[in-house]
């Protein structure tokens, strides 16, 4: 399985103005280019092409609307930490390219420690969670073990 394609991109190097504008962007992504160009303090045809070549880069990975789940009819979420029974590469990628197509997979995190991922889950009730680790990981050949803990409140950082 080939890399993802933010493996295969070198990191860019970037200065204060796309570090400025990265910081904007984060706070709010829907901010219009001209203000983004006032407040980073450059023309906006310079912020545009800006923008553009971070996008370009890798260094904007995209936009997003945080939506809250409840209003989707997915009000509970959970992190489902897993535990692969194998370490070799084909297993690990393979793993990672089934789970994030699994329905409710907000997002996958491979991480060090005991575990080897953490899905970030959105179910519509207790059954629908619990059904979700039966059907889709529990009977994974992969996964040796799960752990599902619940999420009560969720708050974005400034980052």
């Amino acid at each position: 399985m080939t890399p993802a394609p933010n493996d295969l991109r070198p990191s860019p190097t970037l200065d204060d103005t796309d570090r400025a504008i990265l910081t904007e962007l984060a706070a709010d992504g829907r901010l219009p280019n001209n203000a983004l160009a006032e407040r980073v303090g450059v023309a906006p045809s310079t912020c545009l092409a800006r923008t553009r070549a971070l996008r370009e880069s890798g260094a904007i990975r995209g936009f997003h609307a945080e939506i809250d789940p409840a209003a989707l009819g997915l009000p509970l979420q959970a992190l489902v930490s897993v535990r692969l029974s194998a370490h070799e590469r084909p297993v690990v990628d393979a793993f990672r390219a089934r789970s994030v197509r699994l329905p409710g997979v907000v997002s996958v995190f491979h991480v060090a420690g005991a575990e080897d991922y953490v899905l970030h889950v959105r179910a519509a009730s207790a059954d629908a969670l619990r059904d979700f680790v039966l059907d889709h990981l529990a009977v994974d050949p992969a996964v040796q073990h799960t752990q599902t803990s619940l999420i009560f409140e969720q708050a974005r950082g400034v980052g």
